[in-house]
């Protein structure tokens, strides 16, 4: 079979668009028809500042989430990044291949440093150099397909990049891995800023709908969404992206075309109504499972501690490979 491996950063609460992104189609088709791991990749939080005890907690809840979304542990490995000690140790090896330039045309660094620039604060290093440990988290497991959104594209390319330089200059070592998209809502875009990703570390307003939020709070920021001028329902990103954000949520939820569903609404009104309760409908049984896992923590604990054993044993005749082809001497 080949083998997945996607992850999520706890960051912030996960939202509508990382369901609709990503994580629903890892537990409706990847952990299904490929060796599968998905991973909360926790040492990619440490980039920013941060507090350590939300760390945990955003961690604990996303593992939480993972298995509430339907990741099934007898068909996938689900698991927290630094409890695998391979990563930090590939990352090393890949950061002594890429170079200063690749790192520094990164977008997202160029981003979130600008950002982190404008509030007085420092970059760390971290944060340049992220998306190596991105491909170690990959690159680990002979993964053959990545699933991401569209805003991670640019990583993927850079650890196949890494992937074939480190092969042409040590020896074949790694599986050179390739990006996988969802048909609809690969990105979705935030209700009160349709220009801009729905993010769950950069915004804490109405327009991000969170996995978490209770029915009303979805219907509320829903249904106060920005919508466009003018008052046809039309599916064009670039003129009216409001409502085509909405048109591709309701069409991912739905599984219909948002250009066929655009034909069928007259007014925002209804087309804002209908996908509220449609996003409502969708994170139910997430919401109810999720519920059921906070109830039996041990369970939760226990998946980890078991993906993190099953991770290390894929893991770490890779690294050690890796190792030796790049020159060091091994151990005992």
């Amino acid at each position: 079979m080949k083998r997945v491996f996607s992850g999520i950063k706890p960051t912030g609460h996960l939202t509508l668009g990382n369901y609709l992104g990503a994580m629903r189609r890892w537990s409706e088709v990847d952990q299904h028809a490929a060796d599968a791991l998905f991973c909360v990749v926790d040492l990619h939080a440490l980039t920013v500042d941060h507090d350590p005890g939300r760390v945990r907690r955003l961690s604990r809840q996303a593992a939480t989430l993972l298995l509430a979304t339907g990741l099934d542990p007898r068909l996938c490995t689900v698991f927290v990044q630094s409890h695998v000690e391979e990563h930090a140790r590939l990352s090393y090896l890949l950061e002594c291949v890429a170079t200063d330039g690749e790192m520094r045309r990164m977008i997202q660094y160029k981003e979130k440093a600008a950002a982190e620039r404008a509030r007085g604060g420092s970059v760390r290093l971290s944060l340049l150099t992220y998306p190596v440990l991105m491909a170690a988290d990959i690159l680990a497991y002979g993964t053959d397909e990545v699933p991401v959104g569209d805003d991670q594209t640019q990583h993927v390319e850079l650890t196949r990049d890494l992937a074939v330089r480190f092969n042409q200059r040590y020896g074949r070592t790694f599986v050179v891995p390739r990006t996988t998209h969802p048909e609809v809502a690969a990105r979705v875009m935030n209700l009160q800023d349709p220009t801009s990703k729905m993010g769950k570390s950069d915004d804490v307003g109405p327009g991000v709908v969170y996995l978490l939020d209770e029915p009303e709070t979805v219907r509320k920021k829903i249904m106060r969404a920005v919508t466009d001028s003018g008052s046809e329902v039309v599916h064009d990103r670039e003129a009216r992206p409001g409502v085509s954000n909405l048109l591709e949520i309701l069409a991912a939820c739905e599984g219909g075309d948002p250009e066929e569903l655009a034909g069928a609404y007259e007014t925002y009104g209804s087309l804002k109504k209908d996908t509220a309760e449609a996003v409502v409908e969708l994170l139910g049984p997430v919401q109810r499972r999720h519920q059921e896992l906070c109830a039996d923590p041990s369970y939760v604990e226990g998946v980890l501690r078991e993906g993190a054993e099953r991770a290390r044993e894929m893991a770490r005749p890779r690294v050690d490979a890796a190792y030796r082809a790049i020159g060091l001497l091994p151990a005992g």
